[in-house]
């Protein structure tokens, strides 16, 4: 068992026996002899300078158990469990008078296995798989059969539940005998010593081999002790005189052998510098003997020191997937009764749409009903009128049969009144015509009217849009003549300055040419000048001619006139593109207002 993962279990079961109010918390002054009582119960040497410094003075207050276990961690460097059993054991460990199965020695180991089997935290507690998988060891190496039902009664407590289980706890329920019953006491003690030599003391087998000797090549009877890394043979199993020791490592291998020297079930165990021949008690002996070696060297191959820590960590690893899966079982259980409650008010949603539709069905019969009374009522209306049309008609009918048949009795008497008769029964039909043309001319003038009403609204409102439209054209009329005016007054100034600017352009070309027609004759002058100069300074001589200083002179003289009249005609071209530019655009403005104006009082006209 590692010290920093194991030792500081036995020491928080100490630490806790001191912490009398269950605050969480000791006194210094007790945590003080309880680190003396370590230094000298394991035998290491007082440091008092770096226990004063942990536990110094101006530190008031008590110091809780991740305060004082820090100092543990660095100071305290090997394993004890005795002090702190006996320490915790005298406050916590009341086992009833006579009632008690254990003894001491018993309570001790299972309380070190305890804390070997106990998760890395605090308070220290054993999952229930973890009880249950140390009280079955426990049965197997007393050849009993673990009883479920007290097992079970014991693990489904609520308390044990929730939080797991003591080692207090567990302890009593040992001690009720519940599973030692019909065993001796010194089977439990053989049990209990079995698993804890097993689980704490790190042996994965233990048990009586023959081996061969090397030297005399005999066969001698050995204790074997298998841990992961080594494998001891000593003369008994009391473990007080080591024979030798078989160091396991990669390089190892195990194989069975046959029968020989009158032996049987041998396998061998070989190393690098040596084969170590041994034989079992029988075949299964020999067969769990060569697992379990094998088992050894793999777990050394692999980097591990202890197997029932690497199981600790499997079964951990177990009990985490099943609570991952019965989270997650817990969580589709969830989401499947949320989609149950969705879907139970969607069918109420749909019941309810059910009901207004079954009243809008309803609804709707209803006035069909109405319709068809109202249209029953309509046609009984009209079967009402055409009777009396045809009731009328029969009368007239009747009538001009009657008068039919005064007509023929009129006629013997009176036959000289046949054609008046005739033009009478004309007269009568054309009566009756023009009572039924009267009544559709009357319907068409009803109509007529009322489209005459509709059209004066509508040429009411037309003649107030016209009237309105009229009062804007007016409006809009004046302003375009005051533009007018405007434009014109704006166009005769722009003429007038156009005829200022052309009089202002004739002079400045006349005056150009003048100043052009003075450069000229002061060019001439001045070359004239310039040569009668040259003739003075330098005379000429038989057959001379001008000097080449004066020729030189004259022609830059000459061509610095030359560009400057050439600048200055370049200029007054531009001048003259700008003004024409200028008079242009002046013409299309006006010509534009011109037209802008005319178009303006077109309008007006057509408005009008």
């Amino acid at each position: 068992m590692e010290l920093r993962a194991e030792l500081l279990k036995s020491i928080w079961y100490a630490f806790t026996s001191l912490d009398v109010e269950k605050s969480g918390k000791v006194s210094k002054s007790q945590l003080k002899v309880l680190s003396h009582n370590l230094y000298t119960a394991l035998n290491i040497p007082h440091d008092p300078v770096a226990l004063e410094v942990h536990f110094r003075d101006d530190d008031d207050g008590p110091v809780s158990n991740q305060g004082y276990m820090p100092y543990l961690n660095k100071f305290i460097l090997t394993r004890y469990y005795v002090f702190c059993w006996t320490l915790c054991a005298k406050k916590n460990y009341r086992p009833k008078d006579g009632m008690g199965v254990l003894l001491d020695k018993d309570a001790f180991h299972l309380w070190c296995i305890f804390n070997f089997l106990s998760e890395d935290k605090y308070p220290l507690v054993l999952a229930p798989e973890e009880v249950e998988y140390l009280l079955k060891k426990i049965c197997l190496a007393m050849s009993v059969e673990l009883s479920c039902v007290d097992m079970e009664d014991f693990i489904s407590q609520e308390p044990v539940q929730l939080s797991g289980i003591t080692v207090w706890a567990f302890l009593d329920f040992v001690n009720t005998g519940r599973l030692t019953r019909g065993v001796e006491n010194d089977s439990v003690t053989m049990a209990i010593d079995k698993v804890y030599q097993e689980i704490v003391g790190n042996i994965i087998k233990e048990g009586y081999l023959w081996k061969k000797g090397h030297l005399r090549r005999n066969w001698n009877e050995r204790w074997f002790s298998l841990r992961p890394s080594t494998l001891h043979y000593y003369v008994s199993e009391d473990r007080k005189e080591c024979k030798g020791c078989i160091e396991l490592d990669h390089n190892c291998c195990v194989e069975v052998l046959p029968e020989k020297e009158g032996k049987r079930c041998m396998f061998c165990v070989k190393t690098l510098t040596k084969t170590y021949e041994m034989s079992a008690p029988d075949t299964k002996q020999r067969q769990e003997w060569t697992t379990a070696i094998q088992t050894a060297i793999r777990l050394c191959v692999e980097g591990k020191n202890s197997l029932h820590k690497d199981l600790k960590l499997r079964r951990r690893e177990l009990r985490e997937e099943r609570e991952r899966r019965r989270t997650t079982k817990e969580e589709e259980l969830q989401r499947l009764c949320l989609l149950q409650g969705e879907k139970e008010s969607k069918l109420a949603e749909l019941e309810l749409l059910q009901e207004a539709q079954r009243h809008s069905q309803a609804a709707l019969l209803q006035e069909e009903q109405k319709r068809r009374q109202k249209h029953e009522e309509l046609q009984r209306t009209l079967q009402d009128q055409l009777q009396q049309a045809e009731e009328e008609r029969d009368n007239m009918q009747a009538e001009m049969a009657l008068k039919d048949a005064e007509t023929d009795r009129q006629r013997k008497r009176i036959r000289e009144l046949e054609e008046m008769q005739l033009r009478l029964e004309e007269a009568l039909h054309q009566e009756i015509r023009a009572r039924q043309n009267e009544e559709a001319y009357r319907l068409v003038q009803a109509s007529l009217l009322v489209e005459e009403e509709e059209k004066m609204k509508v040429l009411l409102a037309l003649q107030e849009e016209q009237e309105q439209y009229i009062l804007k054209t007016q409006r809009e009329k004046q302003e375009l003549r005051q533009e007018m005016v405007a434009k014109s007054q704006a166009l005769e100034e722009a003429q007038h300055q156009l005829e200022k600017v052309r009089a202002n352009r004739h002079r400045m070309d006349h005056d150009i040419a003048t100043a052009q027609r003075k450069l000229r004759q002061a060019s001439t002058s001045v070359k004239h000048w310039n040569v009668q100069m040259n003739r003075l300074m330098h005379p000429i001589g038989p057959g001379g001619e001008l000097s080449c200083e004066g020729n030189s002179s004259l022609r830059l003289y000459h061509q610095r006139s030359e560009g400057e009249r050439e600048k200055e005609r370049e200029r007054e071209n531009e001048q003259e593109n700008i003004e024409d530019k200028e008079c242009e655009e002046s013409v299309s403005i006006i010509g534009r207002e011109e037209r802008r104006l005319s178009q303006a009082s077109n309008g007006d006209m057509d408005c009008a």
